[in-house]
């Protein structure tokens, strides 16, 4: 049980993570950026803040951008609409997608062309062609890019797991005649010295379980079902409520509800697979656990 005590911790540790693909992608960003027409950024609607890239702006400079909420089928959208005000009353452009509706990338098709429209009209009135969007797709590892890519291209271009760091290379894709997607590797800041942060990403496996235990994960789960939708911590765990004082009783009650075969005591990392699995597999919808 030591990785489960040691979560207090982890409240005062700072995490580095930057793989090298990461800091290339920045590099790479910031010589093709000038060639952009339009930036969009796809974020989980599960946790539309913590899956925000802090300094987008800064290697995106002032291009036009576009906000994805993407996987809006699986969050609480009272929760979600909250943000997605806040973000349109600060100006930004916010469209949302359902991991599943094969037809919601039309609307980010529909609002590049919006944003298109000043400059071909100028274009046109040279005596010029209409210029293809060039579109420039970011976000952090494991949000829906390369689903969502897929999509637009109408085959399988993008590779596609549920795990963080699958796309490794920028790469550009013809979509349309008025459009053109350049993909991008998932980004992340290189530490993490908000442990709340972290933890979300790594509930919704943004992060990779190798960089906190995956008993810190489960235990950030089952809290943050705890205090915000106590009724799926019951349907899905069979627990009333839970406390952190007393972690190993509430995971003995998990093990015996979940049917976890127990050799002496109780299997804690199985456990907290268990936990983790229920958001990884999308068992529990309905959830945003970033709050205003």
């Amino acid at each position: 049980m030591s990785n489960i005590n040691e979560n207090e911790k982890f409240q005062k540790t700072v995490i580095n993570w930057y793989p090298g693909h990461m800091t290339k992608t920045k590099r790479d960003i910031g010589n093709i950026i000038s060639s952009v027409d339009v930036v969009i950024e796809v974020v989980d609607s599960r946790i539309p803040f913590s899956s925000r890239i802090p300094d987008l702006k800064k290697f995106t400079r002032d291009k036009k951008s576009i906000i994805v909420f993407n996987k809006y089928d699986l969050c609480d959208k009272t929760i979600t609409e909250k943000w997605i005000k806040k973000y349109e009353d600060e100006g930004s452009i916010v469209i949302t997608c359902d991991s599943k509706n094969t037809n919601d990338y039309k609307k980010i098709i529909v609002e590049v062309n919006n944003l298109m429209k000043d400059l071909n009209s100028k274009r046109i009135q040279k005596g010029l062609l209409s210029k293809k969007a060039r579109c420039l797709v970011v976000g952090v590892p494991n949000v829906g890019k390369s689903t969502l890519i897929n999509k637009f291209a109408g085959r399988n271009i993008a590779g596609i797991g549920n795990k963080p760091g699958v796309t490794k290379n920028m790469s550009v894709i013809k979509i349309n005649e008025n459009m053109d997607l350049l993909d991008t590797p998932g980004i992340l800041w290189p530490k993490f010295d908000n442990n709340e942060i972290a933890n979300n990403l790594a509930s919704m496996t943004i992060i990779k379980e190798e960089i906190l235990t995956i008993e810190e994960i489960a235990i950030h789960i089952l809290k943050k079902l705890n205090d915000y939708y106590p009724e799926i911590l019951k349907k899905e765990f069979g627990i009333e409520e839970y406390n952190n004082d007393e972690v190993e009783e509430y995971f003995e009650k998990i093990s015996k509800y979940k049917n976890i075969p127990v050799n002496g005591e109780v299997d804690y990392e199985r456990v907290s697979l268990v936990i983790v699995n229920s958001i990884k597999q999308e068992k529990i919808k309905g959830i945003t656990f970033d709050r205003l």
